[in-house]
Parts: C-alpha cells; structure tokens; sequence
C-alpha cells in the first residue's frame, strides 16, 4: 500500500521544491518557525553527535553540520533523502537515514537531537519524546519546533495529508513526563519552540 505522506514529500521533490536552495525572502519565511535562535539553541561544537528527525532536504542540515562532529538526518521520503545527500555531498561526517523514525533502530545514541515541523506527522508523540530521551547522551539537548497551525490536514490542491497537530500545553506535558528538563520556551511568529536537557536520573530505554 503507498504510503500518502511519502508520496506527498516525493512529489514535492518531483515540482523542484527544495528550501535549501530558495531565494532569500523564502529563506526568511522559514526562518519564522525556527532561525538563528533555534540554531543557537542547539548549542554546537564540533565535538557533539547530531541527529535531526526529519531532515527534508537539509534546510537546517546545512546550517548545522559544519558546527558538529557528526551529523544524522532521517526523514521518510527517499527522494527529499537522495536530494539531501546532494545538498550536504561536501560534507564528511554526514549520514542520511531513508526510514521511519519512530521504528528505526539506532545504533548511537547524540549529544542534541533537534527537529522542526515533523512532529505534526507523528500521532502518539509521547512515545516520540520517549524515543529522543533513550536516544539522549546525558547532559543532552531536545530542540523541538511545533507549527501554531492547528489544521488536520496539508491540502495542496491535488493532495491532501492527514497530520496531527501539536498543541504546546500537551507538547510540554509529553516533554516533562519523559522525564526531561525544560531549560526555555518561546514563540516565534510561526512556531512555539521548546528546548530541553536530558539531566542525570534519566532513562527509558
């Protein structure tokens, strides 16, 4: 059976849609839901392990990896992953996972994970939040952007995707049950973003 989320993301590939290579204003329309401020948030150094949940085609990826010691990017769809493997081809430390985060077996465990406008694709979130943790190094960082958007669906036109919507309040509640420390919380004009530290006393693995 298709899957019409991965169908959703491929096809936008097939229509040329690629932030990573938008003009400037586009760029600046991104940067509402996450920005500089997320990508100081996530407080780099190029000795930290890296992993985003849901890649695309490397829009923050490009921003990131020159900052880290290794960078892992995993998104559902393979051609938004083999566009992504062009976009950071310059980059040595880069691996790109074409899967299923919530089923995807690691081999690792990162010093920050981070992700941006992919949690309103993932219905139980708690079990989500749990993952991140049991992925956490400890002394970790959590850097999570969830659209203000409350629509269920993404309609295009010609296709139409079921998501789930995140609402802050259950966000920070999932967050603070997994056992992590909210360390900030803001809102952009887009987002609300959450930022999270794995403590010690902390595992669910």
């Amino acid at each position: 059976m298709r899957n019409p989320l991965i169908d959703h993301y491929d096809s936008l590939i097939n229509e040329n849609n690629d932030p990573v290579h938008d003009p400037a204003p586009l760029k600046e329309y991104m940067d509402k839901w996450d920005g500089d401020c997320f990508i100081e948030d996530l407080q780099l150094s190029s000795d930290k392990s890296v992993l985003e949940i849901g890649v695309g085609t490397g829009r923050l990826a490009v921003r990131v990896t020159p900052k880290c010691k290794r960078f892992v990017g995993i998104d559902v769809s393979p051609k938004t992953i083999e566009r992504a493997r062009e976009n950071l081809a310059e980059y040595k430390k880069v691996e790109l996972i074409c899967d299923d985060f919530m089923t995807h077996e690691f081999d690792s465990c990162f010093d920050v994970i981070y992700s941006s406008l992919t949690f309103m694709h993932i219905e139980d979130k708690q079990s989500a939040v749990n993952k991140v943790v049991a992925l956490l190094n400890l002394g970790g960082r959590f850097v999570l952007s969830i659209d203000k958007n409350q629509d269920e669906y993404i309609d295009t036109g010609d296709r139409r995707i079921q998501i789930f919507p995140d609402k802050p309040e259950e966000m920070l509640s999932f967050i603070k049950d997994a056992g992590l420390i909210i360390v900030k919380q803001y809102d952009t004009e887009f987002s609300h973003i959450f930022v999270a530290e794995k403590k010690p006393g902390v595992s669910l693995s």
